[in-house]
């Protein structure tokens, strides 16, 4: 079992940057690709960002590619995403969760169903 929960989110201009940090406990992150997800308001919910257990893999959704940086402590039990140059297009909740399965590009390794753990979230809010 893996706790997770989400900080950093918060109300930023266009064109600014947020770090947003998952702190785990329970089992180790290390057992656990890590991804960040969000949702808009009636939207579905759509993958950002996922990191491999070393860290020496990541994938990111088109629409981050270029302005987010995932990363991960694992002595530290902590994934973060950086991200900048925001849009008010990025506003959603973003959520941090863990993957059990051991395949990085797997079918589910960007859809919601591929992860077995979640945190609460945490609200980005981009103002034009």
């Amino acid at each position: 079992q893996v706790q997770l929960v989400e900080s950093g989110g918060g109300l930023v201009q266009a064109g600014g940057s947020l770090r947003l940090s998952c702190a785990a406990s329970g089992r180790t992150v290390s057992n656990y690709t890590m991804g960040w997800f969000r949702q808009a308001p009636g939207k579905e919910r759509e993958f950002v960002a996922r990191i491999s257990r070393s860290g020496s893999n990541t994938a990111y959704a088109d629409s981050v590619k270029g302005r987010s940086t995932i990363s991960r402590d694992n002595a530290k039990n902590t994934v973060s995403l950086q991200m900048s140059s925001l849009k008010p297009e990025d506003t959603a909740l973003y959520y941090c969760a863990a993957r059990s399965r051991q395949i990085f590009n797997g079918v589910t390794a960007s859809r919601p169903q591929g992860y077995d753990y979640w945190g609460q979230g945490t609200q980005v809010t981009v103002s034009s």
